[in-house]
């Protein structure tokens, strides 16, 4: 599959063929791996780790699941039946705790599914989905399923990585819209999930032609 797309990008592109070509080079084929971890547990971990540092949310994380005894997400009744007051001695904000208690009760109510209803849920719906919880927008909610379930055809416009290796790639000098990103990305599906693997890559290493 990873092959697949990137001869589908190139031929989509100049840009693209660019973008793949140079990433290649530089550091091999990007690929798609499903992560074997539930939205709970990926997305319970992402509201923490919301505008930290990475070892300050390691550690802020690590608090957090001592804090009910394990390693692993708490279960959500736990979760929800445990009050911001508490989770705050974790170093967790108060907005953080709400959003943490809110994702609990939706775990709980269905909103948010399971790893294997996941699987049966087209990408908009689960993006809504997921959406729904407190503290967890598009963007966090399309990170899901593009690293976790590994879907092809995740487009994040409003990723900045995405628009500035877009930016470099296509050489237009100004940071492209999330709009007009939209609007481009249409040519990349059903492989647009790969396309934003080689525009990060290529924003990460502030390459230009």
């Amino acid at each position: 599959m990873s092959r697949k797309a990137a001869n589908a990008l190139r031929r989509a592109h100049p840009a693209m063929e660019w973008a793949v070509n140079t990433v290649m080079a530089k550091s091999g084929m990007v690929k798609l791996e499903p992560r074997d971890i539930s939205p709970y547990e990926a997305l319970s971990r992402a509201i923490v780790f919301q505008q930290l540092s990475g070892k300050a949310a390691a550690t802020i994380h690590g608090r957090f699941l001592e804090m009910f005894g394990g390693d692993a997400a708490p279960d959500p009744k736990r979760l929800k039946r445990a009050t911001p007051e508490k989770l705050r001695t974790a170093g967790i904000s108060r907005n953080k705790a709400l959003a943490l208690k809110d994702l609990a009760a939706k775990v709980i109510d269905g909103t948010v599914p399971s790893r294997e209803e996941c699987d049966r849920t087209p990408d908009d719906e689960l993006i809504a989905r997921l959406s729904a919880v407190r503290g967890v927008g598009e963007w966090t909610a399309q990170m899901f399923l593009l690293f976790t379930l590994a879907r092809p055809d995740i487009w994040p416009v409003t990723d900045l990585g995405v628009r500035k290796g877009w930016t470099q790639a296509a050489q237009t000098g100004v940071l492209i819209p999330p709009k007009e990103l939209d609007a481009v990305g249409a040519d990349f599906a059903p492989w647009r999930s790969y396309a934003a693997l080689y525009l990060w890559r290529i924003a990460d290493e502030g390459v230009a032609p």
